[in-house]
């Protein structure tokens, strides 16, 4: 019984709050603004945040949190330059004796997938672009996987065979392949010739700064045939010089066993690189403390964001305090007849932090209204990614309403305890 009287004077007391309110529309508007602007800045710019740190963290996650990924890199300096007149030498990077020796003598390697790449011209028919062709083996598409949307991909028996088969990306298949059937298509790389058996989705490249081992470019064949047709040697004609470069293998993707020994093999990696290859000439990658980062950084972007987003509702706060005491000021008559009349003090306090809390809910409500649709409206306008996640939206709201609360304490407090004689005569 008691629950339902203090219900309908709490009904009471928010009714006479709107009511009071609506006597001023226009400056009751002006006040929620702050609110509505503050909360929709919150939303919007987490959304932001959480869009492009999901981007980042979808692209680390494309590489295996159980893989690392070896690079050969062009070393720092000449040390490695043979020959001698315009004709240079340069032999850097894995071997293939790197593949065997990490098969062999470290036991958390599950799987170790060589590549080895050539920049070739795809030619088929009419058509022409510029292919990055990738020797490598069936487990490649174990480890960097990616749904296959034609035909099929390389199986150990084309590598027993040495099969001139290629598998291309989507992009290079749409390129080379449209109106044409795409399997069993002739296709033309460089003077070599290999028949198309599959197409898989093109997810590659870096749009996130994170480098994936696959590109838009690909055509996949076996490795075997890769070293057969076009050797380990490269050259570069420019300036009247000719420069050649060696490179065995160019990726080493290293499978651990399981996740706990991701960090441990990549330290023995280290060593073992750094003990073979004294010119600094490979690099490893290891996606899960790029994961770890990206999830920290993640963390500290979303704090940032959201407090500097948080500064505009701090503003909408005083907004509220500041039109409230002037409310207190215009209303001093009026409360010292209720307290004339045997209003409590909690009552006076109740009535204005009623209309406080009114003020800032109804703006964090067109706040979140506003906040939902600017990220979709930056994805349109701007091709960037945007998420408006559920907690985004209960905390800028939450705030809103704390908002209300604690910046009408001091009115409320203020008008409370005004003495009624005193107010009454307030002319």
């Amino acid at each position: 019984m008691r629950g339902k009287i203090l219900g309908a004077r709490l009904a009471r007391e928010v009714q006479l709050g709107i009511k009071t309110l609506l006597l001023h529309k226009l400056r009751s508007f002006l006040t929620m603004l702050g609110v509505v602007f503050g909360v929709a800045s919150v939303i919007a710019m987490l959304a932001v945040g959480e869009g492009a740190s999901r981007d980042a963290l979808a692209q680390i996650r494309k590489l295996g949190s159980n893989n690392l990924l070896i690079s050969s890199i062009k070393p720092p300096d000449d040390l490695n330059v043979g020959g001698s007149g315009r004709v240079r030498m340069l032999v850097y990077g894995l071997s293939y004796q790197d593949e065997g020796r990490i098969r062999e003598t470290l036991p958390a390697v599950a799987r170790a997938v060589p590549a080895k790449t050539v920049r070739k011209e795809g030619r088929l028919g009419e058509r022409m672009i510029e292919l990055r062709v990738v020797g490598t083996t069936p487990d490649w598409f174990d480890l960097v996987p990616r749904p296959i949307l034609a035909g099929r991909v390389m199986t150990p028996l084309d590598r027993e065979r040495q099969s001139s088969v290629a598998v291309l990306t989507e992009f290079g298949a749409r390129k080379l392949l449209a109106a044409a059937n795409t399997i069993g298509q002739v296709l033309k790389l460089g003077t070599q010739y290999f028949e198309v058996i599959g197409i898989v989705q093109s997810e590659g490249g870096s749009g996130s700064g994170i480098q994936t081992p696959d590109q838009d470019v690909d055509a996949y064949i076996p490795l075997e045939v890769a070293r057969d047709r076009f050797g380990d040697v490269t050259q570069k004609i420019s300036a009247g010089s000719r420069e050649r470069e060696m490179v065995e293998l160019h990726q080493l993707i290293v499978e651990a066993k399981t996740l706990d020994d991701v960090e441990p093999l990549a330290a023995a990696l280290e060593a073992m690189l750094a003990r073979f290859h004294p010119k600094k000439d490979t690099r490893i990658s290891v996606p899960l403390a790029l994961l770890r980062q990206a999830e920290a950084t993640k963390r500290t972007f979303n704090v940032v964001l959201g407090s500097i987003a948080g500064i505009s509702l701090l503003v909408g706060g005083i907004g509220i305090m500041n039109i409230m005491l002037a409310s207190v000021t215009e209303r001093t008559r009026e409360i010292g007849v209720r307290r004339a009349i045997g209003a409590k003090r909690r009552q006076i306090v109740a009535q204005f932090l009623i209309e406080t809390v009114v003020l800032s809910c109804s703006g964090g409500v067109l706040g979140v209204a506003v906040g939902a649709a600017i990220p979709a409206v930056i994805t349109y306008a701007a091709g960037m990614p945007t998420v408006v996640t559920p907690w985004s939206i209960a905390l800028a709201f939450g705030i809103s309403a704390g908002v209300g609360v604690v910046f009408g304490l001091y009115p409320a407090a203020r008008a409370a305890w005004l003495d009624p004689i005193e107010a009454l005569r307030h002319a």
